[in-house]
């Protein structure tokens, strides 16, 4: 498992057991669904399409869904069942372009 998504694990968990409601961006109003309805949520309220993807062994696949004019952005972790649970949200997201440095906005 990679550096981030230990992050995001850690971070979500931490914010589960504290009982800390998430802001209202994007996916965050949704914990868990069925992937259709989740992405149809994604799509429709927030503009939200995928950008990438990756299969987690054991676990499922995680995907990175964002809108580039509004900044909003969300990780799926989606189970070999076919439900989506949200993993985290935000704002700001921009595309990094291949061989760009990463220089702060």
């Amino acid at each position: 498992m990679n550096t981030m998504l230990r992050t995001i694990l850690a971070v979500t968990a931490a914010v589960t057991a504290a009982g800390i409601s998430l802001p209202a961006t994007a996916a965050a109003q949704m914990r868990c669904g069925e992937r259709e309805t989740v992405i149809a949520q994604l799509r429709d309220r927030y503009g939200e399409t995928q950008r990438s993807a990756g299969f987690q062994e054991g676990r499922g696949i995680v995907e990175i869904y964002a809108n580039e004019d509004s900044g909003s952005w969300t990780i799926l972790l989606t189970t070999p069942e076919g439900v989506s649970c949200l993993m985290a949200a935000g704002e700001a997201w921009r595309q990094r372009l291949p061989g760009s440095i990463d220089t702060p906005a």
